[in-house]
């Protein structure tokens, strides 16, 4: 997605954005490579402890298989017994779901309060596509879109674990979103999930695709979707879960975003805020150490533009306003993109693909809402 290169206007009546309210992410570990003697001892210390975390996650998630071998008949109906989906999927169910990963279909298990989720327009989204779940308990107080970043024909970032395996971004943000629905749902909120499927969100149009890969139109008429959805919803808040990547495998840490040029930037700076503080809370309740990159103006997420329409917009698509060169139905409540790990990290590409690890961002990102919307 483009980054925001400060050339986007103001609408008459907007709020100036107020600058230098975030913090910049620092891009990896600033202890790595240091020649002080402090520091470099310091850097041991963190790496054994981080070698220990990783090795107790390990330690957890071979226990828990064997547990689902030694006591298949608490597994749910209709489940299968690997954690592993047919297609290469990472795991993708939270701590306590005992669920396998998320392969076309099973992921959907993970909303069993609710198996008859209701879509909205499917006319205008694939099967699986912008479906709202009602609270598990009591009437809404107030409804949340929640998206999956990538999926389908973009699998988002590629990453790998300690151990070697290869990661899709796409695969790894899908259970997080479904735990997170869960959990919100729980707390008496409706829940609107941009996907429950490994697809798509949008039905392609004439030039989205060619050769079974998204055109930069497509590509944005696919985010666009997601934002359509969740003005459709009525939502009054919108996550976007996503994971970061770097061109170093040092590169690590959570960072969360907001568009500072919105209308109702103060209300997403405060939710991104909220978010990033407990996802990184969850997360080193853990001993995982995971850096904190800040919360960030748009600029510093996403990828470099994909056209020049794009750089001249200047936004994330997901959180930015209008543009009629992009596209003309963006979200219109407050809104915050979180990266809660370098999946190019093979440490943090561990935590990303672990049920334990996506439970905990999960987790993270559900107070975090909550807090937002003031429940107890």
């Amino acid at each position: 997605m483009p980054a925001w290169d400060g050339t986007a206007t103001q609408k008459d009546g907007d709020e100036e954005p107020r600058t230098g309210s975030w913090s910049t992410p620092t891009g990896g570990r600033s202890e790595v490579g240091s020649d002080d003697g402090a520091a470099s001892r310091r850097t041991r210390r963190i790496r054994a402890r981080r070698r220990r975390a990783l090795a107790a996650l390990l330690v957890a998630a071979a226990a828990g298989a064997v547990l689902a071998l030694v006591l298949p008949s608490r597994r749910g109906p209709g489940h299968g017994g690997g954690d592993v989906a047919s297609d290469g999927a990472v795991p993708g169910a939270s701590a306590s779901s005992g669920r396998g990963g998320p392969a076309p279909g099973a992921a959907r298990d993970r909303l069993v309060e609710s198996p008859s989720g209701a879509a909205i327009d499917p006319a205008v989204f694939t099967p699986g596509s912008c479906v709202a779940f009602s609270p598990t308990r009591g009437r809404p107080v107030a409804t949340v879109f929640l998206d999956a970043g990538h999926g389908g024909r973009d699998p988002g970032a590629i990453g790998t674990t300690s151990s070697g395996k290869t990661i899709y971004e796409a695969h790894l943000t899908l259970p997080v979103e479904l735990d997170t629905a869960a959990l919100l749902r729980r707390a008496g909120l409706r829940v609107v999930v941009s996907r429950t499927r490994q697809t798509q969100v949008a039905r392609a149009g004439p030039g989205d695709v060619v050769g079974g890969v998204f055109t930069v139109r497509g590509e944005q008429h696919e985010i666009a979707a997601r934002d359509l959805c969740a003005d459709l919803a009525g939502a009054k808040v919108l996550v976007g879960i996503y994971f970061d990547a770097g061109a170093s495998p040092s590169d690590a840490g959570s960072i969360t975003a907001y568009d500072p040029a919105r209308p109702f930037w103060r209300s997403s700076l405060r939710l991104a805020t909220l978010v990033q503080r407990d996802t990184l809370a969850s997360m080193n309740a853990h001993g995982w150490q995971i850096p904190d990159d800040g919360v960030s103006s748009d600029v510093y997420l996403g990828g470099p533009p994909l056209s020049a329409a794009g750089a001249a917009y200047g936004h994330l698509v997901l959180l930015g306003p209008a543009f009629r060169r992009i596209f003309t139905t963006p979200s219109t409540m407050p809104g915050t993109i979180i990266e809660p790990l370098f999946i190019t990290d093979p440490y943090e590409g561990t935590i990303a693909a672990s049920k334990v690890g996506q439970h905990a961002i999960a987790a993270g990102i559900a107070r975090g809402v909550e807090q937002y919307l003031g429940l107890p």
